[in-house]
């Protein structure tokens, strides 16, 4: 085995090794569009699933149906017909809904049956299990329209889903729903998977779906300047919802993203829209500090949140024995209230447990991060990595391209989080002015997007 493949796999494996330790046991409810298994990701899809569940995640899986029902629908003369976002089922529609669900399930069983010598699949036994889990209600007439026998969800068998993940099975569910006489109603994958994840009160909501996420600039172009928010507080994904047009197509920028925001509302702790058409976005995201797509979080939950002048107390406790101990510059009490609302804090029951400080340079478009603490007492839970995230959020949103760290000891903490060794000349002027060449640290970037 070469060198190379060691030096490369072992630092990796180290790296994935705290994200398979948090979510093993974890619910994660999965929301594939049709769209994917149209494009043949269903084989590398079910593979990455199976992976995961392997390493603990407790999984429901909701598919999407809407291009197969389209096909139905075409190769029996019959239009498809939307209105408000939502598709009116007639009778013809019903019947191509059904046999759309009934191909989908069968091949997404064979999907995940085919233990092949080789692939990701060898050796892997996971059973697939559907049911009626969903009771349905129908839509009825809306603004004068009738969608006939399309339904939005009345309830959701929690019981019965915890039992069959607690018996190690996947539970796969089809977009329908039945009332209580047994008619079939047809709703959407979106809404199953948010009133499931609900429900379970899941751990994570992830849609994978036809778009890679929601970009800084909604609506703007795609370009390096443009990239994909990675991390959507939910108060700002809020705010940005409220700014959009009511979204009807699953193009459309807040389609995805008013279901992740009801999700989290609800007690959901994240939701993710991520790209199907990148293979291995579902391990990208769960299993690689970054990610590649769009997390929303209720940050109250976290109890991330920027500083006020309040907290000044508890930063300098908090920070005081890094001061002594040479890691931190010593910073003053005065200095500390000035610069309290570049902090960004983590605080539990009343007592902040970790902060960092943010400090622009706009005239380069980077900002140095300053002060990054966390209280020995929950060092390893991942508070410096949270309060990083923050940082970057924070500087994405103040249209800056880069952030640097001076640091004597803790460099390979942020190497391992995309930080770049540079050198001292790299630095903005004003702040090159301030280096202190007697305490020699070292400088490292961190480009954004």
């Amino acid at each position: 085995m070469s060198a190379v493949f060691n030096f490369t796999f072992v630092p990796w494996f180290r790296s994935v090794a705290p994200y398979i330790h948090t979510h093993r046991g974890k619910t994660f409810v999965v929301g594939i569009a049709g769209e994917a298994i149209a494009a043949g990701k269903l084989q590398s899809i079910a593979q990455d699933l199976a992976l995961i569940q392997a390493m603990g995640v407790r999984i429901v899986l909701v598919h999407g149906f809407r291009p197969q029902v389209d096909e139905q629908l075409r190769a029996k003369g019959h239009q498809a017909r939307f209105s408000h976002g939502i598709r009116i089922t007639d009778g013809v529609a019903l019947d191509c809904a059904q046999e759309a669900a009934g191909q989908l399930r069968y091949e997404i069983e064979a999907a995940f049956s085919q233990g092949l010598p080789n692939t990701p699949m060898a050796g892997a036994t996971v059973r697939v299990i559907s049911g009626n889990f969903i009771t349905a209600r129908p839509v009825g007439i809306v603004d004068g329209v009738d969608f006939q026998h399309s339904g939005s969800v009345r309830k959701v068998d929690v019981a019965g889903l915890l039992r069959t993940l607690d018996m190690g099975a996947l539970v796969l569910l089809s977009p329908f729903g039945f009332s209580p006489t047994g008619e079939a109603f047809n709703l959407t994958m979106e809404e199953v998977a948010t009133s499931v994840a609900t429900g379970l009160q899941a751990d994570k909501l992830i849609f994978l779906t036809e778009v890679p996420g929601i970009r800084m600039q909604p609506g703007e172009p795609a370009s390096d300047d443009n990239p994909i928010d990675t991390e959507l507080p939910l108060a700002a994904a809020e705010q940005l919802l409220a700014t959009l047009p009511t979204p009807l197509q699953p193009t459309d920028t807040g389609f995805y993203l008013q279901h992740c925001v009801k999700a989290c509302k609800a007690g959901v702790e994240r939701s993710h829209i991520l790209p199907f058409a990148l293979d291995g976005a579902l391990l990208l995201e769960i299993y690689v500090h970054d990610g590649i797509g769009t997390m929303v979080i209720d940050e109250k939950l976290e109890s991330v949140r920027e500083a006020s002048s309040d907290d000044v107390g508890g930063i300098l406790q908090l920070i005081e024995p890094f001061e002594k101990d040479g890691t931190l510059v010593k910073r003053s009490r005065t200095e500390i209230e000035r610069d309290a609302h570049l902090y960004t804090v983590i605080e539990h029951d009343g007592v902040i447990f970790a902060c960092a400080a943010l400090y622009p340079y706009p005239e380069a478009k980077t900002a140095e991060m300053a002060a990054l603490t966390v209280s020995p007492q929950s060092q390893g839970q991942g508070d410096g990595e949270k309060v990083l995230k923050r940082i970057e959020y924070r500087a994405r949103q103040a249209g800056l391209n880069s952030i640097f760290v001076l640091t004597t000891r803790t460099m390979h903490w942020f190497i391992k989080r995309g930080f770049q060794p540079v050198d001292p000349e790299w630095l903005p002027e004003a702040r090159k002015r301030k280096y202190n060449w007697d305490r020699r640290s070292q400088v490292l970037v961190k480009k954004l997007g």
